[in-house]
């Protein structure tokens, strides 16, 4: 017997089971793998999925959480599902992050005489020390000007891009790193930085020689010599505010001695105390 079209009706997919089958199918998961992940049987998550079982509030923090959404994300699926977001979203320069910004400015003053930034989600500068002018050395004044964005100024033919001897190798780490991120946390914004960015790159060669184990280094040509730098990235894994979760410290270290040593007389060019 058919069903009536009341009964269709009340187990047509929700915008929520849609959005929840999509994140699985994103993240290649079975649907027993996400239900044990999230705590709940296959057959609650094949319901919530076919619009049969509406989730409480917990059990969608929990479908979030195991996921491996973004609090941001987070907050977007609980409003699909009709609950309040769980998370705040702070402006940068309010009370509530206040501690955690005066933090990252100590990490990026300790950082010296070495270049560190902060960063948001696409890019846009947030903070910077003093040993940062490196890296803005000759490039145009429009890339400069707020807000500036640290993956174009790598790159740009205007930018540090024709100061970078293995702009090949090491864009397309860039480019490669912001199209994984895109891929993780689908973003149209991210999507058209990337195809930008890549725009910027000249024929690629395969790895070479200058890798340093599986990191490439960004070697830079400076009025003082070739800087041989790696970077490092650091977030707020535990962050419960989305502004905080979405920003990230880049800090370049010396590759060798002789890019310290460079670093370390520019830092005392400009009058600055290089760390240790």
């Amino acid at each position: 017997m058919a069903p009536t079209t009341a009964a269709a009706a009340e187990h047509r997919p929700s915008p929520l089971s849609r959005e929840v089958r999509r994140w699985r199918a994103l993240r290649r998961m079975s649907q027993l793998e996400l239900a044990a992940l999230a705590g709940t049987t296959q057959r609650h998550l094949s319901f919530i999925e076919s619009g049969r079982s509406a989730p409480g509030r917990a059990m969608v923090v929990r479908l979030a959480e195991s996921l491996a959404l973004s609090l941001r994300e987070r907050n977007a699926l609980l409003l699909t599902a009709g609950y309040a977001p769980a998370y705040e979203e702070s402006p940068r320069d309010g009370a509530a992050i206040e501690p955690a910004m005066n933090a990252l400015r100590s990490i990026l003053t300790g950082h010296l005489p070495y270049p560190a930034v902060v960063a948001g989600p696409r890019g846009e500068l947030v903070l910077a020390n003093a040993a940062f002018e490196v890296l803005t050395e000759g490039a145009a004044a429009r890339l400069l000007e707020p807000p500036v964005n640290v993956l174009r100024l790598a790159l740009h033919p205007e930018g540090m891009g024709p100061r970078v001897v293995n702009l090949a190798a090491w864009g397309r780490h860039v480019t490669e790193s912001l199209r994984a991120r895109a891929a993780a946390h689908p973003d149209g914004g991210l999507d058209a930085l990337a195809a930008e960015l890549a725009g910027y790159l000249p024929a690629g060669a395969p790895p070479g020689p200058d890798h340093l184990g599986f990191a490439v280094p960004l070697r830079l040509r400076t009025g003082g010599g070739e800087l041989r730098l790696l970077t490092t990235l650091t977030s707020f894994a535990t962050a419960v505010d989305v502004t905080l979760a979405e920003l990230h410290l880049e800090a370049f270290l010396p590759a060798d001695p002789e890019t310290a040593e460079l670093l370390r007389r520019r830092a005392a060019a400009r009058g600055a105390a290089p760390a240790g």
